[in-house]
């Protein structure tokens, strides 16, 4: 089964940084081989506005994301896929 990442695209959350969080989350996947194992959709709106940005990996949900730290919430929910395909170094 394939992982599977939903970044919400809600007018608020995209003004709160998912915009820039959408192109953050192609370039992991791609430098670390993943496009293929996990599937990366957007999203209208989770309703969830006042806690935005919202991502959701694998139904676990990330509130108020930013940049800085969307690469260690990446790692720790997609770092068994990177395992699996045997790169974990990049």
């Amino acid at each position: 089964m394939k992982a599977e990442i939903v970044i919400c695209l809600g007018s608020s959350c995209f003004s709160r940084g998912n915009k820039k969080m959408v192109g953050a989350i192609k370039e992991f996947l791609d430098k670390r081989g993943l496009t293929q194992e996990v599937v990366f959709r957007g999203a209208h709106c989770f309703s969830l506005c006042e806690h935005g940005p919202v991502i959701r990996i694998n139904g676990n949900e990330y509130r108020k994301v930013n940049l800085s730290e969307l690469e260690g919430i990446l790692d720790a929910e997609l770092g068994p896929l990177c395992a699996a395909e045997g790169d974990l170094s990049t």
